[in-house]
């Protein structure tokens, strides 16, 4: 039998999902099947799968834990002692861990992915990667591209998730800046990329069904410095889609040095051989958005790399003085919880 006392921060879910998150590898039809054969109970009365949980609330499975727990096998290891954390902390308080992600980090696990992500460094940073099933265990409230480095913005509680998922989607008032290093001289000093991308995970059968699903995509710019061979720039986006500052810029036929998808290789060994970058060059270097629990502007600011700063240096494109205050668009930059930049 396993049983879990509701705590504050997992009151307000329903139940089938506490269940599903306390018996994550048990297969779904079988989670179901025991709310059916009356398995779970909620303060010794038959647990309903849509009913929502209030703190203090004591939740029964009925069942041998050992094998419930076992059922998908061993999850997958982790722990402080396991995890070396890499990103710099650049602001936290009682709701949000603001960290610096550096580039070559994945944000969260996923196919061909391995070794500790984001989620996993956060969790044991926090010491909260043993936390009971019931429990909100802290997670990225957005995403950055795994080469992309920069800001990124955890939720330490349910509340304070809730609240910062309703601000990305919106994003009125969430401003984001990247810094990039694009191949060869602008063609003006500012400017605006207003062109639809391709949905990017839609499913080759969509795409027969129904034609490929175009998506509006607005990338705003400005040059910060520049020569014959290259361009610093500073980017603010008005929609979340996937890769699309480094799409855009490969579409206007002035890619992200570094970018081993989008890029131009013969530029990209130039970028290295000259300047000594080895990674790709974009920064998320400034985020402003209204605090999840006060509703306070929170200013965030991450400098660049050591590594990219080296770099424009050699290429005399250094960014020193050249920053604007509000970023190269007055309007806000959205982008969901899920869109990566």
């Amino acid at each position: 039998m396993i049983e879990l006392k509701v705590s504050a921060d997992a009151a307000g879910q329903r139940l089938d999902k506490l269940v599903r998150k306390a018996l994550r590898d048990v297969p779904l039809s079988h989670v179901y099947k025991m709310f059916r054969t009356r398995k779970v109970r909620v303060n010794g009365v038959r647990g309903r799968a849509e009913q929502i949980l209030v703190e203090g609330d004591v939740v029964v499975i009925r069942g041998d834990e050992e094998r419930l727990l076992a059922e998908g096998g061993p999850p997958r290891p982790t722990g402080a002692g396991r995890v070396t954390v890499t990103f710099r902390v650049v602001y936290e308080d009682q709701d949000l861990l603001v960290v610096d992600k550096p580039a070559g980090l994945a944000t969260h696990p996923g196919t061909g992915i391995e070794g500790a992500t984001l989620v996993e460094m956060a969790r044991a940073y926090l010491e909260k990667e043993s936390l009971p099933p019931a429990e909100f265990r802290p997670s990225p409230a957005h995403r950055l591209d795994r080469e992309t480095s920069g800001l990124i913005v955890v939720a330490k509680n349910r509340k304070a998730m809730v609240e910062l998922t309703k601000t990305f989607t919106d994003g009125e008032q969430v401003h984001k800046a990247y810094l990039t290093l694009v191949k060869g001289k602008m063609p003006r000093e500012a400017g605006t990329i207003d062109q639809p991308l391709s949905e990017h995970e839609q499913t080759s059968r969509s795409k027969e069904k129904r034609g490929v699903n175009m998506q509006e995509a607005i990338t705003r710019f400005r040059v910060l410095a520049s020569t014959k061979e290259a361009s610093l720039l500073e980017v603010a986006i008005e929609t979340g889609r996937t890769h699309q500052i480094r799409r855009h810029l490969e579409a206007v036929g002035h890619p992200v040095a570094g970018d081993r998808r989008y890029g131009d290789f013969a530029f990209n060994r130039l970028a290295r051989a000259r300047w000594g970058l080895r990674r790709m060059a974009l920064h998320a270097f400034r985020l402003t958005l209204p605090h999840p629990s006060t509703g306070a502007p929170l200013k965030l600011k991450a400098p660049l790399p050591e590594e990219l700063e080296q770099a424009l240096s050699r290429a005399n494109l250094s960014p020193k003085g050249r920053l604007s205050k509000e970023g190269p668009a007055a309007r806000g930059a959205p982008g969901g919880p899920s869109s990566r930049d």
